[in-house]
């Protein structure tokens, strides 16, 4: 079974999906090895990953990413594609690149483009509703495969409200979206979910913690897709600085690590095996198995 037909049937089924943040092929090879049902390239954590912010990330970058990790992990990527980097006709050749990496999925939003770094601090500007339905149009009408879901994400109920956000759904999934995002208060939850599942019979998906709801909560709730963009990101981000600040300090980082053991466990976890069994046939074959543990 492909990866895309694996994401579809799962989001179909009665258990939500999770996907953690997945940023390259070793954290896709974790989170697949860790039974999860998919993976998350965010824009904004790769934009910070670089350096630059998630608004001046191009496709080529994107699409780089995503194939480096579909090349080796079997794990379905969702693709954060952003603003579709650009109008309606940008979103169609975005299309075309996510959809060649591999991905299960990709992710449009309704901000405006190009996309600002105004984002990051919390300033959104949300395009009309027509221009983001001609923009879907033009995605699902670029894909070859329909089991590549396009997911369609609205700020709508942030910035216009309850009803208007609503009514963004309905366009978008009108439009070909397979998927519908949308982040909303708590107590909305429930309500958005029943009302999703009645009216539309379309999967809904948010991005949050892992920690945010329990699987059985999420399920009672009728959401299907949680995605946690920045969890994995964070905490890197945290032991290494503080390890740092601590060695300037202190003169030593205060970490333990068997970086002997770890570096073995990587061997298995990065799936070496098959290529040292290469060399063992051509390059080293005088060399005896486990030679260097």
């Amino acid at each position: 079974m492909s990866a895309r037909t694996q994401f579809r049937q799962a989001l179909a089924g009665p258990d939500p999906v999770f996907a953690p943040l997945t940023l390259d092929p070793l954290s896709a090879r974790m989170v697949e090895q860790a039974g999860f049902g998919a993976g998350y390239l965010s824009g904004g954590a790769l934009g910070f990953q670089y350096a630059v912010g998630e608004a001046l990330l191009t496709v080529t970058e994107v699409a780089d990413a995503a194939r480096r990790i579909t090349a080796r992990s079997g794990l379905p990527l969702i693709v954060d594609g952003g603003i579709g980097f650009g109008d309606a006709v940008h979103m169609a050749r975005a299309t075309w690149e996510l959809e060649a990496t591999g991905a299960a999925a990709v992710e449009f939003e309704d901000q405006v483009a190009p996309k600002r770094l105004h984002h990051h601090v919390g300033v959104e500007h949300l395009v009309p509703t027509e221009e983001m339905v001609g923009k879907l149009t033009a995605a699902a009408e670029a894909r070859n495969d329909a089991d590549f879901l396009i997911i369609a994400r609205t700020g709508g109920f942030q910035h216009e409200g309850f009803e208007a956000g609503v009514e963004r759904l309905a366009a978008y999934r009108d439009a070909g979206a397979d998927v519908l995002m949308a982040f909303v208060r708590r107590d909305e939850m429930g309500p958005l979910g029943q009302l999703v599942a009645e009216r539309f019979g379309t999967p809904l998906a948010t991005i949050t913690s892992l920690d945010t709801h329990t699987a059985d909560e999420w399920r009672e709730r009728r959401w299907h897709l949680i995605i946690d963009a920045f969890t994995t990101q964070a905490l890197a981000i945290s032991a290494a600085r503080d390890a740092y600040q601590r060695f300037q300090a202190e003169g030593k980082t205060g970490v333990t690590v068997d970086a002997m053991g770890l570096h073995g466990e990587l061997v298995g976890i990065c799936g070496l095996e098959p290529l040292l069994d290469v060399e063992r046939a051509t390059t080293e074959r005088d060399t005896p198995r486990g030679a260097g543990h």
